[in-house]
């Protein structure tokens, strides 16, 4: 067997550059390299990753886009009546200072929210915004807790100390606006 022939600086680099995935025998300008000698010489100047995960946690699909409305009455009739959507009942929420309806789409839901109590964040919201509106998305994750963690990590704020009970029974974290472009995210473990 011939022995492979060496590399130079600019042919290592040309490697490094184009052929990250290595499978075969690749051509380097006049040269016929192994793929071992191709990994030798980007392990020089990149790690090489060994499927190791880059996150604990997966982001998941958009459970439900919550409007905050100043009439829960009106704001079901126009979904259900209206629409011809399918709504839920309305149900109170008292740890989160709210009542919520939730209205069925074929790939997502709206959440409807009114203020329930004096010290609803709704109550503030709709203050601001007389005809209510987009109050906040929510995104399933498959760990809450590693996902908290992580974001954690990278200087996203959380609204709280620790997830709370959402309206679907599961654990929640609402992430500060002002750390996602000014939308208020609600994560929730599916």
């Amino acid at each position: 067997m011939k022995p492979e022939p060496s590399l130079r600086a600019s042919d290592v680099h040309t490697a490094h550059l184009t052929h990250r995935n290595v499978t075969a025998k690749h051509q380097i300008g006049s040269f016929i390299c192994s793929r071992v000698t191709l990994l030798r010489a980007c392990s020089t100047t990149a790690p090489l990753r060994q499927g190791v995960p880059t996150s604990l946690w997966k982001l998941g699909r958009l459970n439900h886009i919550a409007i905050a409305v100043p009439d829960m009455e009106k704001a079901t009739a126009l979904y259900r009546d209206v629409l011809g959507a399918t709504v839920s009942e309305k149900v109170p929420l008292p740890e989160h200072g709210v009542y919520t309806v939730f209205v069925e789409l074929g790939n997502t839901k709206l959440e409807l929210l009114h203020p329930l109590g004096e010290k609803s964040p709704i109550s503030g919201f709709l203050q601001k915004n007389k005809s209510g509106g987009m109050h906040h998305i929510c995104i399933e994750v498959d760990d809450i807790n590693a996902a908290i963690a992580d974001l954690k990590t990278k200087n996203i704020r959380m609204l709280s100390a620790v997830p709370r009970i959402g309206a679907h029974g599961k654990p929640v974290m609402f992430l500060h606006p002002k750390d996602c472009d000014g939308v208020l995210v609600e994560l929730e473990e599916a």
